[in-house]
């Protein structure tokens, strides 16, 4: 091609063309980039992403929810704090996020509680909050305290030798009662000897397998609750009711006079046919949502419900059908004997109650075993979540059915023994002697030249 001054004026305009077009494309791209957001977290299980739970949490609150971070500029804990709630505020609205130096302002972080550097103040409904910690489990329950009602309590029944809340034995619900704590959920006990009412402000009232004969007066105190609308959440246990009987009647509930057993547990791993696994939930029960981890009822009896009692049932719990109740001593060899009075599964050991009193909805939880909640057993697959679930329903908190909070899956790296072996023959020694006799050889090379 030969090169004119025509030519030459043409590639300057086509250059020039290209440059403003260029910029043209990169002005539309970021004007774009305002009105359309896009994100993608391609982390190993989302880590960097709030989980379902936690949005789905989010989206209780029908207020706005604050966070005043106290930590100065160029702390170390300034950027990480921001890059974390930016998650929330992605998600909510009305998430507000400041920072407060406490150096520069020392009279308002002592005001708040503030001894170091990084901790964090939640503000929701007129209630705070102060973490010292801050993580995506830390900050969830944070906001279910806050969500939660000031005035509404959980009272547990005391007296009569039922489970202790605070209480570390295997049989104890110690480590469940924090657990509780944690969600918000305020506690109380009630020795109906000493106090002889239930507290206006129960929001759910548990009894937890009583060992002991509960006395008349106290169980028409019940049953005067119960009547009263009160909601109610039953933990029993095989055996007798120690004086109960009348308030499972004024329920519509009998218990089963035997221990439910499963002789195909040892498919699980499990020798102790007392052990009842639920594998499976009915998809339209409220307590069961989102629950998909099977759950063990370590001596558990059966539950029924009574015609004409005037309630609407959810048999949330059932047992497989291979499984019976076994009324007849737990002694050597087992088995289903229908003439000894056995009853052949699938039987319900889990039974929600409603009903309609004017415009309250009375709620009332039993279940045929407490053990699933026990210290020894909390830790069994979903026995927590779904304990979490049953009181969370029991006390009208519906919304926080089915939140929890997950870790990211990559934090930790589990080797088997054969593998830590191998990798430190190799980096310990295959390594070292490789480059020792690369460089051996290398220094033999250049000594021959």
């Amino acid at each position: 091609m030969q090169v004119t001054p025509r030519s030459r004026r043409q590639l300057l305009f086509q250059n020039i063309l290209f440059v403003v077009l260029l910029f043209a494309a990169a002005g539309l791209l970021g004007w774009l980039s305002t009105l359309y957001v896009y994100q993608a977290d391609w982390t190993y299980g989302h880590r960097d992403s709030l989980s379902p739970a936690s949005v789905k949490l989010l989206g209780t609150l029908k207020e706005p929810l604050t966070i005043t971070a106290y930590t100065g500029p160029r702390s170390q804990f300034h950027d990480p704090l921001q890059r974390f709630f930016a998650k929330y505020q992605s998600v909510k609205p009305d998430f507000t996020l400041s920072f407060v130096d406490p150096d520069a302002d020392p009279q308002r972080a002592r005001s708040q509680g503030i001894t170091g550097d990084g901790q964090v103040v939640l503000q929701y409904h007129g209630r705070s909050e102060k973490l010292d910690q801050v993580s995506e489990a830390e900050v969830g329950n944070a906001i279910q305290r806050l969500a939660r009602s000031a005035d509404r309590y959980v009272v547990f029944l005391t007296g009569d030798g039922e489970r202790s809340l605070t209480g570390m034995h295997n049989f104890d619900l110690g480590a469940f009662g924090k657990q509780l704590e944690a969600k918000g959920f305020k506690i109380e006990s009630l020795n109906l000897a000493a106090n002889p009412s239930v507290p206006e402000n129960t929001s759910l009232l548990v009894i937890a397998g009583p060992q002991a004969q509960v006395l008349p007066g106290m169980v028409r105190m019940l049953r005067d609750y119960v009547k009263r609308a009160g909601n109610l959440l039953w933990l029993g246990d095989p055996g007798p009711l120690y004086g109960l009987e009348p308030l499972a009647a004024d329920i519509g509930v009998q218990f089963g006079a035997g221990t439910l057993v499963d002789p195909e547990t040892q498919l699980f791993g499990i020798n102790d046919p007392k052990i009842i696994m639920v594998p499976k939930y009915p998809e339209t029960s409220a307590l069961t949502r989102g629950l998909s981890a099977i759950s063990a009822f370590p001596g558990a009896t059966s539950l029924e419900m009574k015609p004409g009692s005037g309630w609407q049932q959810d048999a949330f719990l059932t047992t497989l059908p291979r499984s019976w109740l076994e009324t007849g001593r737990l002694e050597g060899a087992v088995s289903y004997d229908p003439k000894s009075g056995d009853k052949l599964g699938p039987l319900t050991i889990g039974l929600a109650l409603t009903r309609e009193l004017g415009d309250h909805e009375q709620r009332i939880v039993v279940t045929g075993d407490g053990d699933f909640l026990a210290n020894q057993y909390l830790g069994t697959a979903g026995n927590l979540d779904l304990g979490l679930n049953l009181f969370n329903w029991a006390s009208h908190d519906d919304a926080f059915i089915d939140i929890d909070t997950r870790a990211a899956p990559d934090l930790s790296l589990g080797l088997t023994t054969t593998a830590q072996a191998v990798i430190g023959l190799v980096f310990l020694f295959l390594l070292p002697l490789f480059f020792l006799s690369m460089g051996i050889a290398v220094w033999l090379r250049r000594r021959r030249r």
